[in-house]
């Protein structure tokens, strides 16, 4: 009972941070005059990925940098095969590819990398050091398109809000998340652990849907306020920031022992979701989300068998 307490009450912390994290990504897009999409997909996209970091680089520093290299890849699985599913049962999603082409195209590139690089059984340092190589172009290729969008920007009409407002919102809503994401955790992994599932199971589920509520609840609460280049910015972002940022930095402060079947499949669903986002006619439909959790429900059945 009091597992299932701890669950519930991480629903309203929730909802109260991404409403106020939701708030600081319109203003600092506003503020900044750039594309909303560009700015989910950065800004957004590095703060919601931060308890997958927080896990990773604790896990590596503790000599159990396995523990990250799961999450995220788990956490990038639950991004698009779970998130984005359960958005796009709301209703369709309008989706324009060439907003985002070059992230897709980059998104699909890095489980392909990930895997050539762990053929061998792990995750070496020069492995985590070419994926922040990586990362850094891709920053690096960002920052020109957003001075170039300023560059060539109109000034909005409407008063942007003050940095310290933007900032604000941004702490407060970004800590709501991260608590309820630890309050779920908790709460659920206790309630498992009482109902006898397999502690892998836990993990692959449970964890990488806690590290992942932030992405949750900003995809929900952007498709319920017609922000939905937000949510699908956030979520395609937070799969680089993942793929690159957080496996790169955990390989590179330990080499990383990576069971090549377990983390075949955990690559295979993350780019076979990915593939699922191309949008058909400008919109993503109801049924591709169907499909979506589909994909997400035979991630979890695959991941479970070695468990069982």
């Amino acid at each position: 009972m009091v597992d299932l307490l701890v669950m519930l009450a991480a629903i309203p912390v929730a909802a109260l941070g991404g409403a106020a994290f939701l708030d600081a990504v319109l203003g600092a897009a506003q503020r900044l005059r750039l594309p909303r999409m560009l700015v989910a997909t950065t800004i957004a996209a590095f703060a919601t990925s931060s308890p997958e970091f927080a896990v990773s680089s604790l896990a590596a520093l503790a000599g159990r940098p396995e523990i990250g290299l799961g999450d995220a890849l788990g956490s990038n699985v639950v991004n698009l095969g779970l998130i984005l599913g359960l958005a796009l049962l709301y209703g369709a999603m309008a989706a324009h590819f060439e907003a985002f082409k070059r992230d897709f195209a980059l998104a699909l590139a890095v489980p392909g990398l990930t895997l050539l690089l762990a053929l061998d059984g792990s995750l070496s340092r020069a492995d985590g050091t070419l994926l922040l190589v990586l990362f850094a172009v891709w920053m690096i290729l960002v920052t020109r398109q957003a001075l170039g969008h300023r560059r060539g920007g109109v000034a909005e009409s409407d008063p942007a809000p003050s940095p310290v407002r933007i900032w604000l919102l941004l702490a407060a809503g970004l800590g709501g998340l991260l608590l309820a994401g630890r309050l779920f955790v908790s709460g659920a992994s206790g309630l498992a652990a009482t109902l006898g599932v397999s502690s892998y199971l836990i993990g692959v589920t449970v964890v990488a849907l806690g590290t992942s509520l932030p992405e949750l609840v900003t995809m929900l609460l952007s498709r319920l306020r017609g922000h939905d280049d937000v949510g699908l910015g956030t979520l395609l972002g937070s799969n680089l920031f993942n793929g690159l940022a957080i496996v790169g930095t955990a390989a590179a402060i330990a080499p990383i022992r990576a069971p090549l079947a377990g983390v075949t499949a955990a690559l295979a669903f993350g780019a076979l979701t990915v593939v699922m986002v191309v949008p058909r006619a400008g919109r993503l439909s109801r049924r591709r989300g169907v499909s979506l959790l589909a994909a997400y429900a035979a991630f979890v059945i695959v991941s479970a068998v070695p468990a069982a």
